[in-house]
């Protein structure tokens, strides 16, 4: 881009600010309208809730605000890269995105969206678009490479096991019979399904809650439960309840960037409810590459009721000498054995529990929980290249 344009994307930038998430909204929503094919993409559920407008809108702000630098976006474009590749975003609907976001533009912009304004965020979009078509293309040759496939594939549920109240897991075997691909420990699968009732495919991300084999896929799912305004998850609920060993759902190849970092220093997992599914993978990954590598678990939980892979887990620390967890019981009465805290997690009990805090720093879990570590590992001077999380839904911000 010319200097001039970029210096119109730049002033755009206050207004982006204050009417973002307003442009967004109308976005998604005439986009919805005029093109009623991509609710079969989108998450309603993130819609309805705004966490999706709001993710977008935060982008969008980011990218005038870096629209001389652009490289300083490709974490959250290699980020948002994965999941279209995932839940099977085509370069084709690209200029549908890129017409009804300026659509939005001159909507919610009125007579400040000047044709000069609307000129230049056209030629940006589009070098944007580029960025994201070209990304995501190659993820999807590396990987074919690796074994894997485009779009869907059809696996039958082998085995479900209950792992606490609210957790079950499903071991997916494919259809075809043929080896599945090597993943790495962190990634998600997509699982599209068609609800009865419901006109159109729902699409949601589950981490892969094992380490990777060649005959089967595992991800553990939370059944949500609806709070307030807030209905029971549509998917979620549907698989705990409707779904049944021998039945097919359709899958996409694993995804993602929330992976291991090649690094010799001590692990710090920290988890909450769900969050645990990406980080017991890659736990037992660790264990079984280096034996030697100190790790540390910290997980809460709700009650004992919600508290998954105890099991798991404990076996795990009875093989694995230098493996260590902490569990914590944020609203338990009653008094267990094994369980080292009742209370939320705070920072005097993980500064009595992590010895050594040059450590990697692998976190996921409710939002509220994230924010409170980001705030205590920055307070703890940590680095930022020591520091990785993982949001399960649109990327939040960890500084509230």
């Amino acid at each position: 881009m010319d200097q001039k344009t970029i210096d119109v994307i730049q002033s755009t930038v206050p207004v982006l600010e204050s009417k973002g998430e307003e442009i967004v909204v109308a976005f998604y929503h005439h986009m919805l309208e005029t093109h009623p094919e991509l609710r079969n993409i989108f998450n309603k559920t993130n819609q309805s809730r705004l966490t999706q407008p709001k993710a977008l809108a935060a982008m969008i702000y980011q990218a005038a605000r870096s629209i001389d630098h652009l490289d300083a976006l490709l974490p959250q474009v290699q980020r948002v890269a994965e999941k279209h590749r995932s839940i099977g975003v085509k370069p084709e609907q690209y200029p549908i995105v890129g017409e009804n976001l300026i659509w939005a533009l001159k909507h919610v912009l009125q007579d400040a969206a000047t044709e000069e304004v609307i000129n230049a965020w056209s030629e940006a979009y589009q070098q944007i678009a580029d960025v994201f078509i070209s990304t995501e293309n190659h993820l999807r040759d590396e990987m074919l490479k690796r074994g894997g496939w485009t779009g869907f594939a059809p696996f039958t549920v082998e085995k479900i096991v209950q792992e606490s109240s609210v957790i079950k897991s499903f071991y997916l075997k494919p259809v075809s019979g043929n080896p599945l691909p090597v993943y790495q420990p962190g990634q998600y699968i997509s699982v599209r399904v068609r609800v009865p009732g419901t006109d159109y495919t729902n699409i949601r991300q589950y981490s892969l809650s094992d380490t990777p084999s060649k005959h089967y896929f595992r991800i553990s799912v939370k059944k949500e439960e609806g709070r307030g305004l807030y209905p029971d998850g549509l998917v979620s609920n549907y698989l705990h309840k409707q779904v049944k060993l021998g039945d097919t759902l359709e899958i996409s190849a694993p995804a993602g960037e929330f992976t291991l970092h090649p690094s010799k220093r001590p692990v710090v997992f920290i988890s909450g409810g769900i969050g645990q599914t990406p980080l017991l993978a890659m736990a037992k990954q660790l264990i079984k590459e280096s034996p030697e590598r100190d790790i540390l678990w910290i997980h809460s939980a709700k009650d004992m009721h919600r508290l998954a892979f105890i099991n798991e887990l404990t076996r795990l620390s009875k093989q694995a000498r230098h493996f260590t967890i902490h569990l914590a019981l944020s609203e338990e009465q009653h008094v267990y054995n094994g369980i080292d805290r009742y209370g939320r997690i705070d920072e005097a009990w993980l500064k009595n529990i992590v010895k050594n805090t040059d450590a990697d720093y692998y976190f996921c879990g409710p939002l509220s929980l994230m924010r409170f570590i980001y705030k205590t590992l920055t307070e703890w001077k940590i680095p930022e290249s020591q520091i990785h999380d993982e949001f399960f839904g649109p990327k939040g911000k960890l500084i509230s």
